[in-house]
């Protein structure tokens, strides 16, 4: 006799079902809900409308930023009151910024693909040059580090300019080449080392090392995401580690920096100090922080308190807490960049989501590295946190082309022989793929004047 369940019987040959008292009535089991309920949330995290992560990164970068502009207002009045500023002085700039950064971000988040893909060659000539203007009357040393470019009275930095553009040209040029890079490795160097070398090696020049980590990263990702031969990882990660050798040999500076995080014995004047003191305010912070602006160790005992160590002033004035929102948003804000990744068939989109996502999440661990003592200070700050009004602009503005590719792609439909017999196929694919695979396309739909199109939108937001 066969086994049955509980909850069935059989009759007439066929099986039926019968609910329990607590079934019948609505009851079911607390885990079977539980598992229901997180299956439903990993279905639409894996599988739901893209227009999610639109809204994801919108949101994310909308709190990172309000929290970046607080922190920087608590961090910073003390040391411009010293300075005989205004406390609000680094606030009021970085609100400005943050403010413009909003502009663009939405701006760019409706801008077509195909547009990125024509800017791509002239944006990475123009960060070359702004670049190279550092070196000239208009460029100004801050700590150093000669990367800054002075106009109008307002400090830009060109190498966050450049980043972005980096990530834009990448991904056009390796959507060009498609799929020769898997088989020919010298079609994933050539002409692409080249254009990564340039803007690294003038950040390098100026004397911005963590900058030139972060080109790095990307251009690295852009290799693994277009499928490159490990044999160039192999080679790059030599070169990189030789490189680094030689910049922390030739530079008393970072030799202090490195021997001061193998050791740890630091005096009040030596380069470690920064950040025994971040680690000092972490650790007074505790749970729940000593509350909003009661800083200590802000007092101008952690140097860049508003800049690279601003950190450790979230983690004393909020707390473990804090801090983990602060990580948390950047979860949320890197989950919704690789549905987007995964789910595009465009080797444009995949590519120059992935550089954007490696600069944001690489930049941040450096830093939280950096300020936690698992790396050596390096100098690179937090993403959407940290003061600084041309970071925060182009870290906005990344986001924002990323949140171009979540809305729904316009559609072609294309006509290609892919049967034995010559016969022409129907294919609906999405415009940026239809052009890098080299497809004669016509619109999938008659298009619709935009005037009309707003006159829809109006009438269905009175509706």
């Amino acid at each position: 006799m066969a086994a049955r369940t509980p909850g069935s019987t059989r009759a007439g040959g066929t099986t039926r079902t019968v609910e329990t008292p607590g079934e019948a009535h609505g009851h079911r089991p607390a885990g079977a809900a539980l598992s229901t309920r997180a299956r439903r949330l990993w279905h639409q995290v894996t599988d739901g409308p893209l227009v999610h992560s639109y809204y994801a990164l919108a949101g994310c970068v909308v709190l990172l930023t309000g929290i970046g502009v607080m922190m920087v207002l608590s961090a910073s009045a003390v040391e411009s009151i010293s300075d005989s500023r205004s406390a609000y002085a680094l606030f009021g700039r970085q609100v400005l910024f943050g403010v413009l950064g909003l502009v663009a971000m939405l701006g760019l988040s409706v801008v077509p693909t195909r547009f990125y893909v024509k800017l791509a060659w002239p944006a990475w000539l123009v960060s070359v040059f702004i670049s190279a203007l550092v070196f000239t009357p208009l460029g100004r040393e801050v700590n150093g580090n000669r990367n800054w470019l002075v106009i109008g009275g307002q400090s830009v930095q060109p190498s966050e300019i450049a980043k972005l553009a980096l990530c834009i040209w990448l991904a056009a040029l390796f959507a060009r080449q498609g799929r020769e890079v898997e088989q020919d490795w010298k079609k994933a160097l050539w002409p692409s080392f080249g254009g990564f070398i340039v803007p690294t090696g003038l950040t390098l020049a100026g004397g911005d090392a963590g900058t030139a980590i972060v080109f790095a990263l990307i251009y690295a990702a852009s290799l693994w995401f277009v499928r490159a031969p490990l044999r160039i990882f192999a080679g790059g990660a030599a070169l990189l580690a030789a490189a680094g050798l030689f910049l922390v040999v030739t530079s008393p500076h970072r030799l202090d920096r490195i021997t001061g995080w193998l050791f740890g014995d630091c005096g009040a004047t030596d380069a470690c100090w920064q950040a025994q003191q971040g680690l000092n305010a972490l650790a007074t912070g505790g749970w729940w922080g000593v509350g909003l602006g009661q800083s200590r160790l802000k007092y101008n005992y952690v140097p860049e308190a508003h800049n690279d160590y601003i950190f450790s002033i979230i983690g004393e004035e909020l707390g473990l807490v804090g801090t983990v929102i602060i990580l948390a948003l950047f979860i949320v804000m890197v989950v919704a960049m690789a549905r987007i990744l995964t789910r595009t068939r465009s080797t444009f989109v995949r590519i120059a989501t992935a550089c954007v996502t490696t600069w944001l999440v690489g930049q941040a661990f450096v830093n939280l590295g950096m300020v936690t003592g698992l790396l050596p200070v390096i100098g690179i700050p937090l993403p959407f946190i940290s003061y600084g009004g041309s970071a925060l602009l182009m870290t906005m503005a990344a986001v924002g082309v990323v949140m171009s590719f979540a809305r729904v792609p316009s559609t072609v439909r294309v006509r290609t022989d892919r049967t034995a017999g010559g016969d022409p196929e129907d294919r609906i694919l999405d415009a940026q793929e239809a052009r890098e695979r080299g497809f004669e396309a016509d619109p999938a739909g008659p298009r619709v004047p935009w005037r009309q199109r707003l006159s829809r939108r109006i009438e269905r937001g009175r509706g």
